[in-house]
């Protein structure tokens, strides 16, 4: 987790100390703790979170533990969660902009759009109910006036995704500034997204 942290500073994916980690474990959440620099990190300052939401550890727990919590809650399939401040998907977050399909790989996230959640006061239950919504049979979401979430079945999965979304958040943006992009139909997106069920995968053996 603190090597992620690290790495999404490094790569631009998010500053300072902003954003957050979260990673299931037996009978809770690991999460990173509130406010403090991924630099200086060391495992003791990670934050031990029972599903109650009761802490344990000697930081607090990131001001974002509500929806790290209820994300796992609700996606048992899920057992990672990146929040991060990236620059291109903040910005068309603080446009209240979902990404529509402008291109086919907006199907990584999972469906044929990456929702933009309502916008709510960080740290709110509020702002967990939005998100655990924008997510639904997704895999990402933007954060209205805020920033991004990217899940996935282990870490590096979440930051692979996170990344990506991150790029398309990019090329969406690039691609407004010349006019609106010509967007795939739900019928492309549907075929794409079958087609992912087994991108990546070795065949079955004969």
């Amino acid at each position: 987790m603190i090597s992620t942290a690290r790495r999404m500073n490094a790569s631009g994916l998010n500053q300072g100390t902003s954003g957050n980690l979260g990673v299931r474990v037996e009978g809770g959440l690991l999460i990173t703790p509130s406010g403090m620099d991924y630099g200086a990190l060391v495992p003791e300052d990670l934050v031990f979170l029972r599903f109650d939401g009761s802490p344990e550890g000697r930081r607090v727990p990131s001001t974002e533990w509500r929806f790290h919590r209820d994300i796992l809650e609700a996606r048992p399939e899920v057992n990672a969660v990146l929040h991060a401040h990236s620059m291109f998907c903040t910005t068309l977050a603080c446009l209240h902009r979902p990404i529509p399909a402008f291109h086919y790989m907006v199907a990584k996230a999972g469906g044929s759009s990456i929702r933009c959640a309502p916008y709510a006061t960080f740290g709110t239950e509020a702002l967990s109910r939005h998100a655990v919504a924008a997510l639904e049979g997704r895999k990402a979401c933007l954060l209205a006036n805020h920033g991004m979430i990217a899940v996935g079945a282990s870490l590096s999965a979440a930051y692979a995704l996170a990344v990506e979304v991150e790029t398309l958040a990019a090329m969406y943006w690039r691609a407004l500034q010349l006019g609106e992009p010509v967007l795939l139909d739900e019928a492309e997106m549907a075929v794409v997204l079958e087609k992912f069920k087994t991108y990546g995968h070795p065949p079955a053996p004969a």
